[in-house]
């Protein structure tokens, strides 16, 4: 099952901004009205490790058994646990649709995917977990789509405020976007230490 809980609680259980409400977490950020009052609580090493841990995977909104089976088929691949689990967290359909300018947070693009209206290289997807492969195409099922006042807000700010990584190629007249590679780990969140998610399960 997919987490459908209150996001904002999420981040003030961290002390993270997360992102995962879009655009709002820009002028309404819970994390930001916190009066800080300079003193930390000491966590333990467990502590540390388990926070690492659901920072990703709330960043991504996974449940535990999804986030966990990530983790095992990253540890079965070749190169490093962690690197290749963030690639195929960023990789996910639901993640892309998002940094092409599509949606303004995961929880939209999976309605948008749910619903039948993402197309990749020409065929309906209905998985929000897909995994993109590098020349992938991903698009709207129809150019009504575009006039839907929260995607057509959500591809201007994309485009004005640069939001769209360089890993991820936009055509304008097409209206599609393009994985045209496999994004470096230099190019993801470097809010997560993904070493220590790593250490974590192999305890």
């Amino acid at each position: 099952m997919k987490y459908n809980g209150a996001v904002c609680k999420k981040c003030r259980a961290l002390n993270e901004k997360l992102f995962l409400k879009g655009n709002k977490c820009f002028s309404n950020c819970t994390i930001e009205k916190r009066e800080k009052t300079g003193r930390q609580k000491k966590m333990s090493d467990y502590g540390k490790h388990l926070r690492e841990k659901q920072i990703a995977k709330f960043s991504y909104l996974m449940n535990e058994g999804q986030f966990e089976r990530f983790f095992n088929i990253a540890s079965k691949a070749k190169g490093r646990t962690g690197e290749t689990m963030m690639k195929l967290l960023e990789l996910r359909l639901d993640n892309i649709v998002r940094r092409a300018g599509f949606s303004t947070s995961i929880r939209m693009a999976r309605q948008l995917i749910g619903h039948g209206n993402i197309r990749v290289n020409g065929k309906v997807v209905k998985i929000p977990s897909y995994i993109l492969r590098e020349g992938d195409e991903i698009s709207l099922k129809n150019d009504l789509l575009l006039e839907n006042l929260y995607v057509k807000q959500s591809l201007e700010n994309t485009e004005r405020l640069g939001w769209r990584p360089s890993y991820i190629t936009y055509d304008p007249q097409k209206k599609s976007a393009k994985l045209s590679r496999i994004p470096e780990r230099a190019e993801l969140s470097t809010k997560i230490n993904e070493q220590l998610i790593v250490e974590f399960y192999s305890k």
